[in-house]
């Protein structure tokens, strides 16, 4: 998946995008104008292309990062605004989306009411948890909470089964952590012990607000930290998790009851509204769900109670009155750095988009979409998929049997562009005017009961996993497609017709459309087949071959330093890497044959040549602050923004030619050191 500086983000589709300096002499070019020519290219590229911008754009106090993706979604988010607020001023009838996303505003910003409730809406929730006089009790409110949203020690979820695509299956993750990923509990660098040291607090303040006494909720809340250690001590790395064939364990469901033990796993699934008498399931870490059992009856029910209080309250905190959220921000200000609290329209649109984003896509497409520009990228697909196929045929480390394969999966690559054909049914989500709480624990309820009931259902290929809206795009291994919401291809300040093919190329060709395509052939995507199956397609010398070069750019990786002592997880990351490499030589590959390329004609004193390197790293333009990307390092398999340009460009040979690189230059690496994949 692509995620491009921000990562949970939505997008503008107003396809606002670059100019060429032809088109419009009001406007400074958007390539230039963000540069820093003090440096060369070949010593940071990054900082060569985007230090400009970065020096005259302070991370605001309210973000942890600030980039392009920021610039976008805030007039994305003005423009979402614009759509609630006339939403909620106006009559609408009952079940339209104009009412559902009226009322959802209205309550949710209603702030002072929101006080008056205090925890009114949570009480009897919190009456449930008190009741439960045993662990089989406490297991049963495990389960009710996760049909609200609330996670627990169960990661249960109804996906494509990887060897099987045509069938829904129900899947079972390792679970249970409050903070990003394990290493957070186990890690003794100075760092790492302050933000559990903070995450014990935060717990405690939450716990303290419910009534608990001082002394107590502090005892509670380290006895929930010792506990979560527990679980993270059984978690598989990050890195481990990328392994699709160790992370696929199917089981017949009494074998799975068997190795959950003495855990109540059975009565779980029948709470939850799961199946318990389904023929099997899949399990992703087999030892997580061996150690629950004993993990469950070795903590006191005292401590169990408060956990679950935590979690309900960690969950829904935006949602309560303010003191539970600004307390939950001033914890994660340890994780991401941002200083200041988002204003509260920001953080409803945010909770908004999780509840109902394509509820709101629907009403954002008819006021922002442009067929014009759909059709463009639409185009540039088949442009860079065509690239791909002909570097596969010059690929000297594969065989002719491997190849032919390759050819047939990416033949069959399904694309979409822009929005769904069809929209997803929300009539039976209720969404009432007057209580912010009940509207989430609602949206929640909706959600889960819509991925149950795709159990034994024929697999919906039409489906999107993103909004119209967002900023990202991703790809899906087990259909063999690649979605693309129109929101990812805007650059804020331009319109689609003022941007050059060379900028667009880099900027949309490169980092999002051959990247995703490229996740079809990366370490994990080439697991799959041309029906999204996990199967091996590969002959034995030709999975050698391309494992031996893959290994080269782990290494390379695992030697960036991002900050302080935390380097990056070449492994980790190995498949955005890949992706992030293959999109570079397939968006340059493609654009070669553009009638820009051939007329060779500078804009704003830049070759067409040079602005396909500057457009993709445009796409990469921010920065972060230092806990940010601690946080990034330690918990996502995605590299810094900085590494993200200077990492593939160090294995692109059209870079050394196109900026003169030599050996003098701090990025510069030897022909024979490049890694050659794709």
């Amino acid at each position: 998946m692509l995620q491009k500086v921000v990562y949970a983000a939505a997008i503008v589709f107003g396809f606002s995008t670059l100019h060429s300096c032809n088109n419009n002499q009001d406007k400074p070019d958007a390539l230039a104008v963000n540069m820093d020519t003090t440096i060369h290219p070949g010593n940071d590229f990054f900082a060569y292309a985007n230090g400009g911008w970065i020096k005259n754009n302070p991370i605001p106090g309210e973000q942890s990062s600030w980039g392009i993706g920021n610039l976008v979604i805030e007039e994305n988010l003005k423009r979402l605004r614009t759509i609630n607020e006339t939403a909620a001023a106006k009559p609408a009838t009952t079940g339209t989306p104009e009412q559902k996303i009226g009322d959802f505003w209205k309550a949710a910003m209603d702030s002072s009411s929101i006080e008056q409730r205090g925890l009114s809406d949570v009480q009897p929730y919190f009456q449930q948890i008190e009741a439960a006089n045993n662990t089989n009790a406490i297991v049963q409110l495990m389960a009710k909470f996760q049909t609200i949203g609330v996670g627990t020690l169960v990661g249960s979820y109804i996906g494509q089964d990887d060897m099987n695509s045509e069938v829904m299956a129900l899947k079972f993750w390792q679970s249970g952590l409050s903070l990003p990923e394990r290493e957070y509990y186990l890690k003794t660098d100075s760092t790492s012990k302050a933000i559990l040291t903070g995450f014990s607090k935060y717990i405690s303040a939450l716990l303290t607000l419910t009534g608990k006494n001082e002394s107590d909720a502090t005892a509670h809340a380290t006895a929930i930290v010792q506990l979560e250690t527990k679980l993270a001590k059984v978690h598989r790395t990050l890195a481990d998790q990328r392994d699709p064939y160790k992370n696929y364990n199917k089981l017949g469901i009494q074998a799975f009851y068997k190795l959950a033990g003495d855990f109540p796993m059975e009565g779980y699934l029948t709470t939850s509204g799961l199946p318990s008498n389904i023929d099997s399931v899949i399990v992703g870490q087999p030892e997580y769900y061996a150690s629950l059992a004993k993990l469950l009856s070795e903590t006191p029910l005292p401590i169990w109670k408060s956990y679950l209080q935590f979690q309900l309250l960690d969950a829904y905190a935006e949602a309560l009155p303010d003191v539970y959220s600004s307390t939950k921000f001033e914890f994660t200000k340890l994780l991401n750095g941002a200083k200041l609290r988002k204003p509260r329209w920001k953080r409803v649109l945010s909770n908004e988009e999780r509840i109902m984003g394509e509820l709101l896509g629907q009403l954002f497409v008819k006021e922002y979409f442009n067929e014009k520009a759909k059709q463009r990228y639409e185009n540039l697909v088949q442009a860079i998929k065509l690239a791909l196929k002909n570097r596969i045929a010059k690929l000297d480390w594969m065989s002719d049997s491997t190849k032919q394969k390759a050819y047939a999966k990416l033949a069959s690559m399904k694309q979409k562009v822009g929005y769904p054909d069809q929209w997803k049914d929300f009539s039976s989500l209720a969404i009432v005017p007057d209580s912010y709480f009940k509207n989430m624990v609602s949206g929640n309820t909706f959600w889960w009961k819509y991925n149950l009931n795709k159990l034994g259902k024929p697999v919906d290929r039409n489906e999107w996993e993103m909004n119209p809206q967002e900023y990202n795009a991703y790809y899906n291994p087990s259909n063999n497609e690649i979605v693309l919401p129109a929101g990812i291809f805007t650059v804020p300040g331009y319109r689609d017709e003022e941007l050059d093919d060379a900028l667009v190329y880099g900027y949309a060709g490169a980092s999002t459309i051959g990247h995703e395509i490229t996740h079809g052939f990366d370490d994990q995507g080439r697991q799959f087949d041309a029906k999204g199956n996990l199967t091996n397609w590969w002959t034995a010398k030709d999975e050698a071959a391309f494992n031996s070069r893959a290994q080269v750019m782990v290494q390379q990786f695992s030697q960036f330093t991002v900050v302080d002592t935390f380097k990056i997880n070449g492994s980790a990351t190995l498949g955005e890497n890949i992706a992030d490499l293959g999109g570079v030589l397939l968006g340059w590959d493609a654009f070669q044959l553009t009638e820009q390329y051939k007329t060779n004609k500078p804009i704003a004193g830049l070759t067409p040549q040079q602005r396909y390197f500057l457009g993709y790293s445009l796409g990469w333009l921010g920065h972060s602050t230092q806990e940010s990307l601690r946080n990034q390092v330690l918990s996502d398999v995605h590299s810094p923004a900085k590494f993200r340009v200077n990492g593939p460009f160090v294995s692109v040979d059209a870079f050394y030619d196109v900026f003169k690189i030599t050996p003098q230059h701090t990025m510069f690496v030897a022909p024979e050191k490049r890694v050659r994949i794709w």
